[in-house]
């Protein structure tokens, strides 16, 4: 039995009818050929989830009726993740890998061996919307009711002065004495997982970083590519916290 398929919505009516339309709707009724009768998920992307009848079809508009409507904490710890920017389409493998993980958050990482730049100005904005368009369609397709917020980049001063404002802040390092394990996780707050570019984080980086508080950790003797070690943490923190508990996954 397959799971109904999730829409995005800017606010969940408490009953009655929800309308989707704009590119949502065009989504739903022309690209997934949405029906009379489906039943379908819809999600305000801040822990709001209702399901529904599909009652109407139009050309770009989906009219459901609402049957029932759940609202989900956040998960605890929240996981933000500073992703260094990576070249081409691994960045954004990275992006929607994490957000079917469960990230909370990405802040994109302007490292200094970041082959890709994002310079401010159309490129980098367009670079930037990439990012944002694939965390909301891996949201939807992870049927999650919160989505995560990929921000504007940072670089590393600014990334440095984040390490004060979380629980926790763990940096993904291939040359760590202290495994992912053995490290004591907040139960509750916002916990910053940092991963660095192909090339490394610099001696530097990582020395602000630990100097401003935070704990460098391996995941393992295996070393990960950019694009796939955040999803492979995050696997890691579903078991060792209770963010994969049932309040909070459904």
């Amino acid at each position: 039995m397959t799971t109904a398929p999730l829409f995005l919505i800017d606010a969940l009516p408490a009953e009655g009818i929800a309308v989707l339309d704009g590119a949502e709707g065009r989504h739903a009724a022309t690209v997934r050929r949405i029906r009379v009768g489906e039943v379908v998920q819809l999600a305000d992307g801040v822990g709001g989830l209702a399901r529904g009848v599909v009652d109407g079809v139009g050309r770009d508009r989906v009219d459901v009726r609402i049957t029932g409507r759940r609202a989900f904490p956040a998960p605890a710890p929240r996981v933000l993740l500073a992703q260094a920017l990576v070249k081409g389409d691994r960045g954004e493998l990275a992006v929607e890998l994490a957000t079917e993980s469960g990230v909370d958050g990405v802040l994109p990482w302007r490292a200094a061996r970041c082959v890709a730049r994002w310079e401010d100005g159309p490129r980098g904005d367009k670079a930037l919307a990439r990012w944002r368009s694939t965390a909301r369609e891996a949201a939807k397709q992870a049927r999650r009711p919160w989505l995560p917020v990929v921000e504007d980049p940072v670089a590393t001063p600014a990334l440095v002065r984040r390490v004060a404002d979380v629980a926790l802040t763990l940096v993904l390092h291939e040359a760590a004495n202290d495994p992912l394990s053995a490290v004591e996780l907040p139960a509750d707050g916002d916990l910053l997982l940092v991963v660095g570019p192909e090339g490394g984080i610099t001696d530097d980086e990582l020395g602000a970083l630990v100097a401003a508080g935070a704990r460098p950790v391996r995941l393992g003797p295996e070393v990960l590519r950019a694009s796939t070690a955040a999803a492979v943490a995050l696997g890691a923190l579903g078991v060792l916290t209770g963010r994969w508990d049932p309040l909070h996954t459904g």
